[in-house]
């Protein structure tokens, strides 16, 4: 009986430790988020979430579309990748990539252009501005990467010219060749934009939502971001990693 309880009674030590620990934590991630609140004029909704970075006495604070470091009472704020040296691998990258990884099963697929090359079967997402010098590069690039399905979100943010283009091809009758026809040939799409043409305010919702704050993003099937106009080497190596 009496070992019952020492065992009971360590269970119970034991417990209390972690929520101690977990309890400090809490206090000390709420505490840089208060401080630099009030001292940076950070809102409350930009900073995502606070956790200790690899580095001992740092702690990390996820903006979304930014990593920075804070000590652990918010006084000194460092910007920057954090590498590690060992392993030659940038962990603010890859930490950012893990953070904003998309469930591709999710994506609204019908409120995109849908471009298929070869067989299809690789699947990727852009979201792409119509007068984003950096989305036609992307275009051109997506000319020699073959079996692919690519599904466009038109992401108008440039200009008002970019909502006109993107409601004109959207309400043409071939929207892929409309697509491709303005990206890659600059021959600009002549529909009215005068169709339904909601699929392009919910783009604009859905990019903000998942802090798309460039053109071109691309999203691979497994969830993998790739930001910018990447070159056809590494977008093909990025969709034959993909498992």
């Amino acid at each position: 009986m009496q070992k019952r309880i020492r065992i009971a009674a360590f269970a119970l030590a034991a417990a209390i430790s972690v929520l101690g620990c977990s309890a400090q934590a809490d206090q000390t991630t709420d505490k840089i988020k208060a401080t630099l609140q009030s001292r940076l004029g950070v809102d409350g909704g930009d900073i995502k979430s606070i956790s200790k970075a690899p580095m001992a006495g740092l702690y990390e604070v996820n903006l979304g579309t930014q990593i920075i470091y804070s000590d652990a009472n918010g006084d000194y704020v460092l910007t920057g990748d954090l590498v590690d040296t060992k392993a030659h691998r940038n962990l603010t990258e890859a930490r950012l990539a893990e953070l904003n990884k998309v469930d591709f099963s999710k994506l609204p697929l019908e409120n995109a252009v849908k471009v298929v090359k070869g067989n299809g079967k690789r699947q990727m997402a852009v979201f792409s501005d119509p007068n984003c010098p950096y989305c036609h590069q992307l275009e051109s690039t997506l000319k020699s990467i073959d079996n692919v399905t690519v599904y466009t979100f038109l992401y108008p943010v440039l200009s008002e010219d970019s909502t006109t283009k993107s409601k004109s091809i959207w309400c043409s009758a071939d929207r892929a060749k409309a697509w491709e026809s303005w990206m890659i040939d600059r021959k600009a799409p002549t529909a009215a934009g005068t169709c339904n043409t909601a699929a392009i305010d919910s783009n604009l919702k859905l990019g903000a939502k998942m802090n798309v704050t460039g053109t071109p993003t691309v999203i691979l099937a497994d969830g993998t971001r790739l930001p910018g106009a990447v070159s056809a080497d590494r977008l093909e190596s990025a969709l034959g990693a993909v498992r």
